[in-house]
């Protein structure tokens, strides 16, 4: 069997007969007799047939040629983009000095016999700043603050709320110094006076000062209960963290303050009472990458001439915050060049340079004979000799790297004092590089919008182009009584699953890509267009199952596998018959998952399958239905699925 022709223009002899005498019609309407008998339609059908040979012959062009003539129009894969995650590094036990943590810090999963290790690398330095308790003061009326380091001294120990706390009681804890993006342990001796609220969800927020206003701080563990019994708090202070000065005293400030109950919560009836409290930093937490970070690599020689190119060591590059440099040396040192996506307004004195991702490939500008005789030079060249180097660049990056929360469990190198790291949430934003089917197909949408946004493709086209590092985009006109001339584009981020399950709070995009999203579609829009920029409506659904095994199947673990199905079914980025994401605005229907559950190799029957509509803000469950209908452009994820197994008779 021979590979498959692409079919370039798959136009034949009758349809141009057809598409010439439709333009015939419009532009020269005289033109009234269209038999075969009239020698025009003759003519017609002479220039159809050489036409039509043409096209024969065009599409007898291998995809060999076919790439070259996308490279022709500027047409470079997409490069991988690298999955996040913040990773934070325990301390076997409180140090008196600063810990730090270096630039380029490796950590991993565990190495099984099938799956190597997937390695992360920190983005910066982590200093984990030792401190201790400078000041505890408490607030029950506004600009009232009362100091209670004197009582802890004594050990006689105080009240930290109102008689009766209300919302906006405080207690304040002053650190030694700030501690941004560490971990840090509050060890409290508390009688139990705060009686009233539930231990385990008590109406109590954590907040650290960041030079502007108090942010909420991650809680790791709450020992106290909501400060009712001795124990330990930990929490992860923000990475905004900076000293201030609370009633005349300078400290890194954290602050307990009783909120509003929500529907259900019980309130404090009475003040807890601190009888000793003591600070210590026990970790910190920095931002990783699932790529290795090169630094410093010479490239090669300049041969002073233009179009050079150089190959980097490591390839794929995949993106980063701030766009790669070169330093190029001369007689006054090391220069350093700025990279551009292409040379057309680059001159001959410019330091530019291009760079092709995928390829992990450098070039510099080329020179063009013109018309005239001359040559003009598209950015500048590097004096022979000069020795050319990148100071740094990341490479690896794709789709493995969004890896579960608590995965990253392994230290690749041995920092002292540093006993255990893990990361508390899934890594995110990994995307494997573009395949050539896709160039394939991008390739004409390039050559049509040239870099203007006017349909719908080209809004999805300029987006992804902007934001490599997005599953999915869809551009849809806006509704409303607002929406004359507007234009929705829904960002669907790559997200990590934990077998199938995602949180609702993974869906919604950072809104530094929603910001470069929205910058390079303004460039682009047509004039009077506007563009808004933001994830899709999601709608949770939630079904609730009963199977019957079959003999010899144990339940619980086809209950396992029935869960991580519909968890995989109804996934916004790898869901849905194809695995590419459940798609837009298409409704839910009983049977397919009756389908899907009888697909599993253990299921002997399905019994029964409902569908709930979820509201994944409020957790609000809807009305059992056989089909869930969804609004168009939006999305549905999964909610809680429940799954009853009965086993074999």
């Amino acid at each position: 069997m021979s590979l498959p022709v692409p079919n370039l223009d798959d136009r034949r002899f009758q349809d141009l007969v057809d598409d010439a005498k439709r333009l015939i019609q419009q532009r020269c309407p005289e033109w009234t007799d269209h038999n075969v008998s009239d020698p025009g339609v003759t003519l017609v059908e002479a220039f159809a047939y050489i036409t039509d040979q043409l096209l024969y012959r065009l599409n007898r062009v291998p995809d060999r040629d076919y790439v070259r003539f996308l490279e022709l129009i500027g047409v470079r894969l997409f490069p991988p983009t690298a999955a996040h995650a913040d990773v934070t590094f325990w301390l076997s036990a409180p140090q008196p000095e600063t810990v730090h943590i270096p630039l380029g810090t490796q950590v991993g999963t565990v190495r099984t016999p099938s799956e190597p290790s997937i390695v992360f690398s920190t983005t910066r330095e982590l200093p984990i700043v030792a401190c201790s308790l400078e000041r505890a003061a408490s607030s029950i009326a506004r600009n009232q603050i009362r100091d209670h380091s004197d009582q802890l001294a004594l050990g006689s120990g105080f009240y930290c709320f109102d008689t009766v706390p209300k919302a906006g009681d405080m207690l304040l804890v002053g650190l030694t110094q700030a501690v941004p993006s560490c971990a840090v342990t509050l060890r409290f001796s508390c009688r139990i006076e705060g009686v009233g609220v539930d231990p385990e969800f008590p109406p109590l927020a954590w907040e650290a000062w960041d030079g502007e206003s108090w942010v909420a701080c991650e809680i790791e563990s709450d020992g106290t209960g909501g400060l009712n019994r001795d124990g330990d708090v930990v929490l992860h202070v923000t990475d905004g963290h900076v000293a201030s000065v609370v009633d005349r005293v300078r400290a890194g400030w954290l602050r307990a303050r009783v909120t509003e109950p929500v529907e259900g919560q019980p309130r404090y009836s009475a003040s807890p009472e601190i009888r000793s409290l003591t600070a210590f930093t026990i970790g910190g937490t920095a931002s990783a990458v699932n790529a290795e970070l090169v630094t410093d690599e010479v490239i090669g020689i300049a041969e002073g001439v233009p179009g050079g190119r150089f190959p980097l060591r490591d390839r794929p590059v995949v993106p980063s915050d701030t766009p790669m440099t070169l330093e190029v040396s001369d007689d006054e040192g090391w220069q350093e060049w700025t990279q551009v996506p292409n040379f057309a307004n680059s001159g001959v004195h410019d330091r530019h340079f291009t760079l092709d991702p995928m390829a992990g490939e450098i070039a510099f500008g080329p020179a063009v004979r013109l018309s005239d005789g001359t040559l003009r030079h598209y950015g500048g060249v590097p004096t022979k000799g000069a020795r050319i180097r990148v100071p740094a660049y990341r490479t690896g990056g794709g789709r493995q790297g969004n890896v579960a929360r608590r995965t990253l469990t392994v230290l690749k190198s041995s920092i002292p004092f540093v006993t255990r790291v893990e990361n508390r949430r899934p890594a995110d934003g990994g995307v494997d590089g573009e395949d050539i089917e896709s160039a394939k197909i991008r390739g004409p949408i390039l050559l049509r919008t040239r870099d203007r946004a006017v349909t719908t493709e080209d809004f999805e086209h300029i987006a992804r182009e902007a934001a490599p590092e997005v599953a999915r985009v869809r551009c849809v006109a806006a509704t409303g009584d607002d929406a004359t001339g507007a234009v929705r584009v829904l960002i669907v981020p790559a997200v990590a699953s934990d077998r199938g399950r995602i949180r609702f709070e993974q869906l919604l995009p950072q809104e530094a890509t929603l910001e470069r999203v929205t910058r390079r579609l303004d460039e682009t829009r047509l004039v009077g267009t506007r563009v808004v920029v933001e994830p899709p409506v999601y709608r949770g659904v939630t079904v609730v199952a009963r199977l019957r095994a079959r003999a010899r199947i144990d339940p619980a673990r086809l209950q396992e596998e029935a869960l991580q199905e519909l968890y995989r079914y109804f996934h916004p980025t790898e869901g849905g018959q194809d695995g590419t994401g459940w798609p837009f605005g298409r409704p839910v229907h009983s049977g397919e998952v009756y389908a899907a559950l009888q697909r599993l190799r253990g299921t002997e029957l399905v019994e029964d399958v409902r569908l709930f509509g979820a509201d994944p803000v409020t957790g609000e469950r809807g009305k059992a239905t056989d089909r869930l209908e969804v609004e168009p452009h939006s999305l549905v994820f999964s909610y809680e699925h429940q799954v009853l197994v009965e086993a074999a008779a």
